[in-house]
């Protein structure tokens, strides 16, 4: 189609976040001439949110900036059953307190990069429990399920890839796309919600819910998808070898989320730049002209900026001095990651794989090994050559001692 006239999708497609979308010309048109509500969901599988649920909270973020209302909707009742999408195997069901826990400290995220209020602009965010444990089975099976085709459900991707693999669907998980597309329905009758964004592999199931929408309320909806984000080098986004980057500034220090984004490859800087910071494009094409060394100076300004949006600038700002002074100033800077650990623990003596994994400088203990013998891991700035080494009072300097990973990664032990 020819460019797009409203802001929302000039934004969204100048800045990569868009892979398709239903009904384009309409939805453009809706967009420029009156103030939309649109949704993404997320379960709430963890604690936290991670880097991976960074590109729908940006489109949620950019969809207010441009005079439009957010909705963030917790999966408060499909946690309980699962997506398939994307899976191998049955997500383990957690227990209602679980989930409640999970989606209460979910919410914190969502504050720093949306605006809630009772504004027409203003976020909101939902939870389908409210809907979805109310559920009548008999009920909803005539009134919702008779406009599902068991054929139609068989050819998604989500459902068709698991059974080509021969990997068990379970009929709980198969029933998530009919709830899925419920969702959309009840928001749309309660918020007037017509516009649901995700990741590509969602696409089956939001163009479920504009049908069933248009089916049960006579309603047009809209679908709007992203890109699945994938690094240079193929790696999924948001998984490091110490596991996945949180969000949650208690399970990833502000310093490791600035150093996550610093590490990015050469090739995704500019268009990590787009997707995750809120610079100009006049500005992000300066930086991605960089080469070389040079280069380096733009993973920077892209680290600060996306840590910025999450901690705060100041937080941001400090990481940026922390990594300074350490790569560029060899100092052991005092506002490095530390673990606090007792006292004892040194006296007694700490075992150097064991003090590695709690640093979470490492994933387990085999990939330690596989790093020592490389040469990868250092104590006090020293390599380490030694799995059974043990960790004591003696290796203090300055009252901690400092694990290293690479050049790039460090933590400081602090006996408490």
């Amino acid at each position: 189609m020819s460019a797009y006239k409203s802001e929302l999708l000039q934004v969204l497609s100048s800045r990569g976040y868009i892979h398709q979308v239903s009904e384009p010309d309409a939805l453009d048109a809706l967009a420029k001439s009156s103030s939309l509500t649109a949704y993404i969901g997320f379960d709430c599988t963890a604690p936290s949110l991670h880097v991976g649920s960074l590109l729908p909270i940006m489109m949620l973020r950019w969809l207010q900036k441009t005079g439009h209302r957010p909705i963030s909707l917790m999966g408060g009742g499909t946690t309980r059953v699962g997506d398939p999408s994307g899976k191998d195997e049955s997500r383990q069901l957690l227990t209602d307190a679980m989930i409640e826990q999970n989606l209460n400290s979910i919410r914190a995220v969502f504050a720093k990069f949306l605006g809630f209020g009772e504004g027409t602009t203003d976020a909101v965010m939902a939870n389908n429990a409210d809907w979805l444990n109310q559920i009548n089975y008999i009920d909803f099976l005539r009134d919702v399920g008779r406009h599902f085709s068991i054929n139609r459900m068989l050819a998604f991707d989500s459902v068709k890839l698991r059974l080509e693999r021969e990997q068990e669907l379970s009929f709980l998980e198969f029933n998530y796309m009919i709830l899925q597309a419920y969702d959309f329905v009840e928001l749309y009758k309660r918020y007037g919600c017509v516009l649901q964004m995700g990741g590509s592999d969602q696409w089956g199931n939001i163009v479920n819910g504009i049908d069933l929408g248009r089916r049960l309320a006579q309603a047009q909806l809209f679908a709007l998808t992203s890109p699945l984000i994938t690094t240079t080098s193929g790696a999924k986004m948001g998984k490091t070898a110490a596991g996945a980057v949180w969000l949650d500034a208690k399970m990833v220090s502000p310093y490791e989320y600035w150093q996550y984004w610093r590490n990015t490859e050469d090739g995704d800087v500019a268009r990590f730049l787009k997707l995750f910071t809120e610079l100009s494009l006049e500005e992000i094409g300066r930086l991605a002209k960089l080469k070389g060394q040079e280069l380096n100076e733009a993973k920077k300004v892209l680290a600060t900026e996306a840590t910025a949006l999450l901690h705060g600038r100041a937080a941001a700002e400090q990481a940026a001095v922390t990594a300074r002074a350490t790569f560029e100033e060899g100092v052991t800077a005092e506002t490095l990651p530390t673990i606090e650990i007792q006292g004892p623990a040194l006296e007694r003596g700490l075992g150097v794989l064991a003090a590695l994994h709690g640093a979470r400088l490492v994933g387990s203990n085999s990939e330690a090994r596989r790093l020592i013998q490389n040469g990868g891991l250092k104590v006090n700035d020293q390599t380490l050559d030694d799995e059974r080494r043990i960790l004591t009072v003696a290796d203090l300097r300055n009252g901690v001692i400092k694990l290293s990973l690479g050049k790039k990664r460090h933590v400081l032990l602090r006996p408490v």
